[in-house]
């Protein structure tokens, strides 16, 4: 290769090289990394054939490639849909997960599109966004294993489906399992975990702490300690308003939220980041999507396009007013006693997230106060 196409050097470089010869995919020519995601890494990928998105699944939580394999199938068969959706390439060898180095990589297509959030869509775009969600949840629950399967049911169940891509034949020893050979694990399902107030509480006597001994003090740590004391001061007051799990659990993508959904003007052309794809209730995450969409810089939410949102998801999914009223008290709950923005930075000193922080903690604050009408652009 000519020295003007050998890609510069990368902190965490991949290994392109060998993750190339296992794809039709041409030689490298230049790789950078794109700096959005918190979990794990990405880089905008142009070799001699064309342009590709190729991702290091680093997050420990994520990266067994079993699970990979598994949301790689999910978009395949969603695509197959109609759900926009960048389903990963197939390697030579026919299988979606490439471990190379101890390392777990997929290579998807390149999608050209930006991020929307709620500022930037009208009320139309919002119901339309609502939709896509619950066309989401509904297409999951076609192409998913039902959640209380065993898996050799499961297994028994994706053979026999008819759009189920056909095994390879002798894979080559150690290679990892994929979507096409291995027998799929279930995740368990994943019942909302309702925080308990008296938690909650000795982790702001901790983040208090932690905050004060933090040197040289700056208008992070002020905003920090301010929200600290006003969140525990509500806990104490509404203590008694913790709800019950969650019910009406199906499939989710997880994690959807405007960095993980690319526009074409005013189409969405592909919802991206799978790794939390598992069995959960189905509309905390309409409400969790909601109140990163459509919160304003105040900390205040568009009422107005939640509701428009709310409309078409309940009407795509399926889902009645009062489900999404009580996924509203959960979700509302679970953001009053979270503090993993604050945990991030005074824990691990990672401040990715703190320019989330001012408009994601004065919401639950807001939210406590207009309770009633966050609850009825949910459900009316």
């Amino acid at each position: 290769m000519p020295r003007s196409c050998v890609p510069p050097p990368l902190p965490h470089a991949p290994p392109l090289g060998a993750l190339l010869r296992r794809y039709a995919a041409g030689a490298p020519l230049a790789c950078e990394p794109v700096d959005q995601g918190l979990l794990n890494r990405g880089y905008r990928l142009r070799t001699t054939q064309g342009r590709y998105f190729l991702k290091q699944h680093v997050d420990p939580d994520t990266a067994d490639p079993a699970s990979i394999a598994r949301q790689h199938r999910a978009t395949q068969r969603l695509a197959g849909l109609g759900v926009p959706v960048a389903p990963p390439l197939p390697g030579r060898d026919g299988r979606t997960v490439a471990v190379v180095g101890g390392h777990t990589y997929a290579l998807h297509p390149w999608i050209d599109g930006r991020h929307r959030n709620g500022a930037q869509l009208t009320p139309a775009l919002c119901g339309r966004l609502g939709a896509l969600l619950g066309l989401v949840h509904a297409s999951l629950e076609r192409v998913m294993p039902a959640h209380g399967e065993r898996p050799s049911e499961a297994h028994e169940r994706e053979r026999t489906t008819p759009d189920a891509p056909s095994a390879p034949t002798s894979p080559a020893p150690g290679t990892p399992p994929t979507h096409a050979t291995a027998t799929p694990r279930i995740p368990p399902v994943h019942a909302t975990t309702v925080p308990d107030p008296a938690d909650t509480f000795a982790l702001i006597d901790d983040l208090l702490a932690r905050v004060r001994r933090h040197r040289p003090a700056d208008s992070f740590d002020e905003l920090a300690r301010h929200r600290l004391l006003e969140r525990r001061t509500l806990l104490e007051r509404h203590a008694d308003r913790r709800p019950p799990h969650g019910d009406r659990v199906g499939w989710v993508h997880g994690d959807f939220h405007p960095f993980n959904l690319l526009y074409q003007g005013d189409a969405p052309v592909a919802i991206v980041d799978w790794d939390r794809l598992g069995v959960r209730p189905r509309a905390e995450e309409a409400v969790r999507a909601a109140a990163i969409f459509f919160v304003r810089p105040d900390g205040t939410l568009d009422l107005p396009k939640t509701r428009a949102y709310a409309r078409a998801y309940r009407r795509t999914a399926g889902a009645a007013p009062s489900e999404l009223a009580a996924a509203v008290h959960r979700v509302w709950w679970e953001r009053l006693n979270d503090f993993w923005m604050l945990r991030w930075h005074y824990e691990r000193g990672d401040t990715r997230a703190d320019d989330q922080f001012p408009a994601a903690s004065a919401l639950a604050v807001w939210w406590t106060r207009e309770y009633a009408a966050v609850c009825g652009a949910f459900a009316d």
